[in-house]
């Protein structure tokens, strides 16, 4: 059991339950300002080689027409940091003013020049200051202090420079790039997130200077939330001033797994008041990223007024770690099963063995056989429209009590109640039982379930803050040590794929980092009536979308997991080819994780949250990686993709791709 928390012992947002943003000191970035009472600042980077003026200009424009409201250049040296100017003024001339970012890791020189030219600079405390080598260092109280004294030298000259023009300053860590010395003395720890981007911060306060946001950037969304939330509290407990946050999920890829994976980490902290500037990952074009960030952003511009949720007095999670909460073993569902997918289909009437592909399950009628993918879904719900065949093996079905009621073969199917039928209810299947209930009806339900070791609850909300008052509920649970399993059920109106896909991301994926949920229901119940292949879409997209989520908070890894960055100008080949090409090739190993990394700067750090590493080391050149272990360098990038699956041969990780 977790540790109860008394909540005025957590201060990293002001309410658990009620939607406060945090407020933060405003910093002004050019013509923008962020934090204080603005709104949320939509950012993005630039993947054209800053060398290139004309094309860096044309690609900052199309991304400020896509939303972009502060934009971020890489500079990874001197020449790339003084060609920032001629940007800028081609910009201005062409009557663009949005602010330019400029992005330093390895060269303090790069970052002081460009300080005097752009409105901000972001510099990486893991990479400014220091080399990593992957090296275990020892470490006396003094010698450490003397590294904190060299690092204050090198680090200096950048603040006095930024405080003299008006610069705004990120300091941005990476959990892939954080510094020998850092891992030797916390490790690969939230907290030794936080402590790299402090030990900067205390320069820049002694001197007095405050124009600065700090982010805590991970691809692993856990880990990412939980630094941030580490982050506020440690701000508020040392009495630093209340910065303002850059939110973001590091390589978080691609297309739906991409922007799932975005929402996961950055709606989470969202959903408690948290961020004041927002950057999406993709490894898309740039112009493509700022609409995602605003679909995100633009959920709490109406969240207030919701209707109240009760106060949580006694945090029973812990919030900068990850445990799950208990939960009995019921079927499958709890103990230590992964979650599970519940897929509605209750809208399909008749529904035939070839529409089942929809949910992951595939009818070959030659062989009269099934085949089911890895993201074939546990359950279906079916409703009042029951299954009228033989179900493929591997799959179980919910019907509304009603129906299951009057049904005489029950093998593989199972009643789903609402409240008022469950407490009437004389008829219940022997194995698994599932009771829908909204979140302000747990406490009133809790004196039925008690001692039921038949029963799964369906969990679900009306309240625009949803995720926050699905968390109270279980809290509700937990604090009278009721340990059914929790599948959570969100239902949207109609609405686009894309937020679909972030809504479900955030208000699931919220809980499951905290180690709430034992599966994912999203349910067609608010969609208004469609073409049947429509409704089949809308199912498929549910499917997938529910084991997205499951695998972007790290509880359930059914698919090939790319750690991929978004392309910049220090990218060494085709980001968005390549990667589709590493994936046409891997993506039906299963569970396993592959970075692809366009440069160094994140490449080594990242590789140790990967299984395996493809990054670019020379133009042309792959360094191919097992973890963080290089296995072989300077590869011809036409051969890489050959030689990287040849290494998850060798490992005993490779299995050759069946047709369906």
């Amino acid at each position: 059991m977790n540790p109860t928390i008394q909540t005025a012992e957590l201060n990293y947002c002001d309410s658990l339950t009620s939607y406060s943003r945090r407020k933060t000191i405003p910093v002004r970035v050019g013509d923008v300002i962020i934090g204080g009472d603005n709104p949320i600042v939509v950012q993005s980077m630039t993947t054209v080689d800053t060398m290139d003026t004309m094309g860096s200009v044309e690609q900052c424009i199309r991304m400020i027409e896509s939303g972009c409201q502060l934009i971020r250049i890489t500079a990874p040296s001197i020449k790339e940091a003084e060609n920032l100017r001629n940007i800028r003024d081609e910009l201005r001339k062409r009557g663009y003013n949005t602010p330019l970012v400029a992005d330093i890791h390895f060269t303090p020189n790069a970052a002081e020049i460009a300080a005097g030219i752009v409105e901000k600079v972001r510099i990486n405390p893991g990479n400014y200051a220091d080399k990593k080598k992957f090296e275990v260092i020892e470490y006396t109280d003094e010698s450490y202090q003397e590294e904190l004294a060299r690092i204050r030298e090198r680090f200096l000259p950048l603040v006095k420079i930024c405080k003299e023009n008006g610069t705004a300053m990120r300091i941005g860590t990476n959990h892939g790039s954080l510094s020998d010395r850092i891992m030797s003395r916390y490790g690969d720890t939230p907290l030794g997130m936080v402590e790299s981007a402090l030990e900067f911060l205390r320069i820049c306060e002694d001197e007095n200077y405050h124009d600065i946001v700090i982010s805590m950037k991970s691809s692993n969304t856990q880990v990412m939330v939980q630094a941030y939330r580490l982050l506020v509290q440690k701000l508020n407990e040392g009495g630093f001033k209340p910065y303002p946050l850059h939110l973001g999920v590091t390589e978080a890829g691609e297309a739906e797994d991409g922007r799932i994976k975005s929402a996961v980490g950055i709606g989470t902290l969202l959903e408690d008041g948290l961020g004041d500037t927002v950057r999406v990952s993709l490894t898309e074009d740039p112009e493509f990223e700022a609409p995602v960030a605003k679909a995100l952003i633009d959920r709490y511009i109406s969240r207030l007024p919701h209707a109240t949720i009760d106060p949580i007095e006694n945090y029973p999670i812990t919030p900068f770690e990850h445990t799950k909460r208990e939960s009995a073993e019921i079927y499958n569902f709890g103990g230590q099963n992964v979650p599970r997918v519940i897929t509605d289909i209750s809208r399909i009437d008749g529904i035939t063995e070839k529409e089942m592909k929809a949910v992951g399950h595939f009818y070959l009628p030659e062989l009269d056989k099934w085949k089911m993918n890895d993201l074939g879904c546990d359950f279906v719900y079916s409703g009042d429209h029951p299954i009228p065949f033989m179900l493929p093996n591997g799959m179980r079905e919910i019907q509304n009590f009603a129906t299951w009621e009057k049904i005489q073969t029950r093998e593989n199917i199972y009643p789903r109640y609402t409240f008022e039928e469950f407490q009437s209810a004389q008829d219940f299947h022997p194995q698994l039982n599932f009771l829908e209930v909204f979140d302000t009806k747990v406490s009133e339900v809790i004196p039925s379930i008690r001692n039921r070791k038949d029963l799964v609850l369906i969990l679900k909300t009306s309240n625009a803050h949803g995720m926050p008052a699905l968390r109270r509920a279980f809290v509700s649970l937990m604090d009278q040590q009721i340990q059914v399993p929790v599948v959570v059920k969100v239902s949207y109106p109609d609405q686009t794929a894309d937020q679909t896909m972030l809504y479900a991301a955030t208000d699931v994926g919220g809980l499951l980092v905290d180690g709430m949920g034992d599966g994912i229901l999203i349910s067609l119940e608010k969609e208004k009536a469609h073409t049947r292949e429509e409704v089949l879409e809308q199912i498929k997209l549910h499917n997938n979308v529910s084991f997205g989520v499951l695998q972007a908070a790290r509880t359930r890894m059914s698919k090939t997991e790319y750690i991929s960055c978004p392309s910049c100008g220090r990218t060494l080949f085709d980001l968005q080819e390549t990667t589709a090409m590493i994936r046409k090739r891997t993506d039906h190993l299963k569970g396993v994780k592959i970075g692809i990394m366009g440069c160094i700067v994140n490449g080594p750090g990242e590789m140790a949250d990967a299984d395996y590493g493809y990054v670019g080391s020379g133009k042309g050149k792959i360094t191919l990686y097992k973890g963080k272990e290089v296995i072989k360098r300077s590869v011809p990038s036409e051969k890489a993709v050959d030689e990287l699956i040849e290494i998850i041969r060798e490992d005993g990780m490779w299995s050759e791709p069946e047709a369906i």
